[in-house]
């Protein structure tokens, strides 16, 4: 499984060079315009790379979440954009790592849903406001509990608490399990009577059979 984006996208560091002949309130004001239009810049190319514009934190002279307006005239703005790729690479990279290898099915069978949606192989990432790695095999549940001498310890729950831990700061990563058939059993029962009844209890028993270890991810609030 592998990700990637169309182009490299943006995380900018603005150190500009500004009249000093300007006095110190003006080259702040030329530093803070020429800081906005790059910001502007590396917006779009963003948004060209991922399909979408990500959040970004602003840091002025070092200082997290100051006014860009209050810039030293010898200062400095850093744009840092929030970036799952490596999250995503990171995950992918792990999972196969921690897979037991027999045939080799196991780790072949891992994908990623954007928004309920498959991604593609090779293919970047869409927006989505949830993303989650799953096993395409029902025996996963098995190697989950430890019962492969390769994994005693599982996969998906190890590798949602390494992700969590080093790209925390970036996403919540989280361990939980879940089912493709989730569609299904949103729609079961949906029409009145006992019928109804008895097919959302039938829907919800095939929901619980069919979970599968997943990591799911999400941006931070």
């Amino acid at each position: 499984m592998s990700l990637r984006t169309k182009v490299d996208p943006i995380d900018l560091d603005i150190r500009a060079i500004v009249d000093e002949e300007l006095s110190p309130a003006a080259q702040s004001r030329q530093l803070a315009s020429f800081a906005r239009a790059q910001l502007a810049e590396a917006q779009e190319v963003n948004r060209q790379a991922l399909g979408r514009v990500p959040p970004h934190a602003t840091f002025v002279d070092g200082r997290p979440g100051g006014s860009i307006d209050a810039v030293r005239p010898d200062g400095t703005v850093v744009f840092a954009f929030e970036m799952l790729d490596d999250v995503f690479v990171y995950i992918a990279e792990q999972l196969v790592n921690h897979a037991p290898v027999l045939t080799g099915e196991y780790r072949e069978s891992f994908h990623l849903l954007a928004g309920g949606v498959e991604v593609p192989a090779g293919a970047q990432y869409p927006a989505a406001s949830e993303y989650v790695f799953l096993p395409g095999v029902p025996y996963a549940r098995k190697i989950e509990r430890g019962l492969s001498d390769q994994a005693p310890d599982g996969v998906f729950q190890v590798v949602a608490e390494l992700a969590q831990r080093r790209f925390g700061n970036l996403a919540k990563v989280r361990f939980t399990y879940r089912s493709t058939l989730l569609d299904y059993v949103a729609l079961g029962g949906r029409k009145g009577g006992k019928s109804a009844s008895a097919a959302k209890r039938s829907a919800h028993t095939i929901e619980r059979e069919t979970r599968l270890p997943a990591i799911v991810v999400t941006g931070r609030d």
